[in-house]
């Protein structure tokens, strides 16, 4: 059975003591509670070893922002996906339309950092989704589809088994506006279709399907509702212990 997940982004967010503080805030907040979901935080890369140091691994993941596409070597700046498992850190995000928006992440640099990650035995939460104009369109689903189709379906069913999706209405990001409820489901249950017809039901099923455009306490209950939405991945809410764990209350 597919797990319900709220994945914190923290983004280029907080100095190395603000993002100390936030991250021991949440521990605080999961401590006598079981959640209904897993709970993970996607931190600055200068973060990543002083907050594993502060968390309780068995109730907070952890996670990095991003990793590079190669293993090593003379790419000054870059942190590959061994100096991110080095850290204590288990997660990744990857794709998240800033990434491709700014840096010019292509499908083929992604499906190198898919595979450094798994290598690395860190879970890859990768991120798909449209921008306002695809929306308007009516070119959202296949833009999607082929996001997914040229970065991920040259793996295997195993290797593909151990992701988590996360479906970024571009236009929903920082705007304010949301995914309506109705139009999260479509995409996600779009998602888990196109999975099924190239890997079968069975990791369709079991693969979990996170919404991430300003999702909030306040509509995390309609989306989760939704039988395929699966959690979220949280932006600008994530920088708040209280607000985040009013959306992992929303289970």
């Amino acid at each position: 059975m597919r797990k319900n997940i709220v994945a914190g982004n923290w983004k280029m967010n907080t100095t190395l003591a603000e993002g100390v503080n936030l991250a021991k805030d949440v521990n605080e907040a999961l401590k006598g509670f079981t959640p209904n979901c897993d709970v993970v935080i996607g931190v600055p890369f200068t973060h990543l070893a002083s907050v594993n140091a502060v968390i309780d691994a068995t109730k907070l993941g952890l996670g990095a922002e991003n990793c590079a596409d190669h293993k090593s070597g003379a790419y000054t700046g870059e942190v590959s996906a061994a100096m991110v498992a080095s850290t204590g850190a288990t997660y990744v995000i990857l794709g998240h339309s800033e990434r491709r928006q700014y840096y010019g992440e292509t499908s083929e640099i992604l499906k190198e950092k898919v595979a450094l990650a798994l290598e690395n035995n860190l879970t890859p939460i990768f991120c798909i989704g449209e921008v306002l104009e695809e929306r308007e369109n009516g070119s959202y689903l296949e833009v999607v589809k082929t996001q997914i189709e040229e970065a991920l379906f040259e793996m295997s069913a195993e290797d593909f088994s151990k992701l988590i999706l996360a479906y970024e209405p571009v236009w929903a990001i920082g705007t304010g506006k949301t995914a309506t409820d109705d139009q999260a489901e479509e995409m996600h249950a779009f998602i888990r279709n196109v999975i099924a017809e190239k890997y079968g039901n069975e990791v369709a099923e079991n693969t979990s399907i996170l919404y991430g455009g300003s999702c909030k306490p306040s509509n995390a209950p309609q989306l989760f509702a939704k039988p395929n939405v699966d959690g979220g991945l949280i932006g600008g809410a994530s920088l708040d212990a209280e607000s985040f764990m009013g959306i992992v209350k929303a289970f």
